[in-house]
C-alpha cells in the first residue's frame, strides 16, 4: 500500500484482526453483487469504502418511486435510470480507486457461473427465488463463497454458504423445491431500515471472509425480527441428497 492508502484505511489497519495484511487482501479481492436494490444499496457502499479492489454489480432494473422508501443510495432525480449504473457512479464518488464493472442485463446460471469463476465471493442481494437458486448453483459449481440476505415485512434473513469448504451446506439444502420461497418485498412490503440492517450485515460477513477474520458463520440461518429487535440462529447441516451440492 502507498501512503495515501495507509492513511485512508488507517482505522482498519489499527485493528489487530485486520492490520496491513487484512487490508491488502481486500484491495486484491473481487466481489460480485447480484442486486442493487435495498440490500445491495446498503452493502455496496461499505464494500467500496472498505477498499475491495474490484466490484461487479449486476441489476437489470430501473429506479422508480417505490424504491426510494428504502434504497437510500438513489434520489428522486434518479427515477427511470439504471440502478446498476447509478450505483456505480455513487460508489466511484466514495472510492475512485475501486474497479467497477456494471451489468445491466438479467443473468442466467451460465452467465453467473462465468462471472464467479473470476470472483472471490458473491453477495445475493436480489429479491426473487429463481435468481437465488441460480446464484447458489453457480456458487456451488465454482466453489465461490456466497453471502445471502433477504428482507420482507419485518423479518430479515442472513446466511453464509461456503462451497469452498468441505461439508458446508448450500442454499438449496435449506430452501429447495420449485415452489419454495423466502419472500419478496414487492408482494408483501418491507420495513425501510430492515434492508439496511441485513445489507450491512452481508457486507460485514463478506469482509470477514475475504480477510480471514472473525468467526465462521456458515451452516446457520440468522433471522432478525424488526419489531422486537431480536436475532435468532438456526443451525443446519449439509443435505447428502441435495440436488445441487449433494452426492449425485
Amino acid at each position: 500500500m502507498n501512503d495515501a492508502q495507509l492513511l485512508r484505511f488507517s482505522r482498519h489497519i489499527l485493528l489487530d484482526e485486520i492490520g496491513i495484511e487484512g487490508q491488502e487482501k481486500l484491495l486484491q479481492s473481487h466481489a460480485v453483487v447480484v442486486g442493487c436494490g435495498g440490500l445491495g444499496a446498503a452493502a455496496l457502499p461499505y464494500l467500496a469504502a472498505a477498499g475491495i479492489g474490484r466490484l461487479t454489480i449486476a441489476d437489470f432494473d430501473t429506479i422508480d418511486d417505490s424504491n426510494l422508501q428504502r434504497q437510500i443510495m438513489f434520489t428522486e432525480a434518479d427515477i427511470g435510470r439504471s440502478k446498476a449504473e447509478v450505483m456505480a457512479g455513487r460508489l466511484n464518488a466514495i472510492n475512485s480507486a475501486v474497479d467497477i464493472t456494471v451489468i445491466t442485463e438479467a443473468l442466467d446460471e451460465t452467465r453467473l457461473t462465468e462471472l464467479l469463476q473470476h470472483a472471490d465471493i458473491v453477495l445475493d442481494c436480489c429479491d426473487n427465488f429463481a435468481t437465488r437458486q441460480a446464484v447458489n448453483r453457480a456458487s456451488v459449481a465454482t466453489r465461490t463463497p456466497l453471502v445471502s440476505g433477504a428482507a420482507v415485512r419485518f423479518e430479515g434473513q442472513l446466511a453464509v454458504y461456503r462451497p469452498d469448504l468441505a461439508d458446508s451446506p448450500c442454499y438449496a439444502c435449506l430452501f429447495d423445491g420449485n415452489s419454495a420461497s423466502d419472500g419478496a418485498c414487492a408482494l408483501f412490503g418491507v420495513f425501510s431500515p430492515l434492508v439496511g440492517i441485513i445489507g450491512t450485515s452481508q457486507a460485514a460477513e463478506t469482509l470477514k471472509i475475504l480477510m480471514g477474520s472473525g468467526t465462521a458463520q456458515h451452516g446457520c440461518l440468522r433471522v432478525y425480527d424488526g419489531l422486537s429487535g431480536d436475532w435468532q440462529k438456526f443451525e443446519f447441516e449439509k443435505n447428502p441428497d441435495c440436488r445441487v451440492c449433494g452426492k449425485h
